[in-house]
């Protein structure tokens, strides 16, 4: 089979290469599955350039979250067990944490609703507790984690504000959603979340980016309001100032999505339940705005990394031969 493999850290377009293999043997409680599509996220970066918080063994493949199919045949999402990951025809997953792949969603689309989506859910309503006719600010509105919190956010019934860099995010906010969009390359946010929020704030802030983006949340959240941390795709890592959550009474929420796995799968299945009939209603449908061959995997990647890409980006492998996705 083809698969991709980093011999040694760096940037993805530079450590990634497309290789012939053969397929991964599944080891005990593991399962073998066809890769129909895999998602792109902001970690496969991180696990290229050694700096995620799991550090496979060299040469690993890259591509934490897929659809696929079963030897019986059924589609299925999973998240690859490393370092067989999801950029590749075949991979490897625990089959306790399988899960099936939603009717109402193609492919690309089933293989983007696990992580960004669970994180969301998790991050709202499991930590978060947003209430419908509350205000949910979401950083990188435009990006996978942030369009699926906007999606979630109002599906909850939520007035959502996003915050996105440059004009053509800005309008995908809008389409996602969003009641209200703030260019941070054009705006101040600060002053904008005031002004969309009657100076009040923001009662939930999702906030995927950290550094300055963090900042402006503390700037910006309302009384008894909650920040949910949940990454730092800026690359800092902020160092709140607790005497400022005292003095404004709000919150500051950590939340690991992959904690659940271990230390309570069963609300990782009924998170998938509560996603799968929110799709099969049509309020959730992931925004992939790319659909690329396993060729362009070490391209698309990067492009993911440096943030300049709308949605979720997915390598469908059945492209490679002209098939549909």
């Amino acid at each position: 089979m083809q698969a991709w493999r980093v011999h040694e850290n760096g940037e993805p377009s530079e450590v990634m290469r497309l290789e012939e293999t053969e397929p991964p043997a599944p080891g005990d409680g593991q399962v073998l599955l066809k890769v129909r599509a895999a998602n792109i996220n902001f970690p496969d970066a991180l696990l290229c350039r050694g700096q995620y918080q799991v550090r496979p063994p060299l040469p690993f493949t890259p591509g934490v979250e897929i659809c696929g199919e079963t030897p019986d045949g059924r589609r299925v999402i999973a998240n690859p067990a490393l370092p067989y990951g999801g950029f590749a025809e075949y991979a490897v997953a625990d089959a306790a944490a399988v899960l099936p792949a939603p009717d109402a969603l193609d492919d690309a689309e089933a293989a983007a609703l696990h992580i960004g989506y669970q994180t969301g859910w998790f991050g709202l309503h499991r930590r978060a507790h947003l209430q419908a006719g509350e205000t949910l600010l979401v950083h990188a509105a435009a990006g996978g984690v942030g369009s699926a919190a906007v999606q979630l956010g109002k599906a909850a019934g939520a007035t959502v504000i996003g915050v996105v860099g440059g004009a053509g995010k800005a309008a995908v906010a809008r389409e996602l959603g969003c009641d209200a969009v703030i260019d941070r390359h054009t705006e101040d946010v600060v002053a904008a979340v005031k002004e969309a929020t009657g100076g009040r704030g923001a009662d939930v802030i999702y906030d995927p980016v950290g550094g300055q983006a963090y900042a402006q949340s503390a700037k910006t959240v309302a009384f008894e309001g909650r920040i949910v941390v949940v990454g730092f795709a800026s690359g800092t890592i902020p160092s709140p100032a607790l005497n400022h959550a005292l003095v404004k009474n709000y919150s500051i929420l950590g939340l690991h999505w992959g904690l659940y796995n271990t230390k309570n799968p069963k609300l990782v299945q009924h998170c998938h339940e509560q996603l799968t009939e929110l799709a099969a209603r049509g309020a959730i449908r992931p925004l992939v705005s790319e659909r690329v061959p396993l060729s362009g995997a070490a391209g698309a990647v990067q492009r993911v990394a440096d943030g300049v890409t709308t949605g979720r980006v997915a390598l469908v492998p059945a492209l490679e031969n002209g098939a549909a996705a």
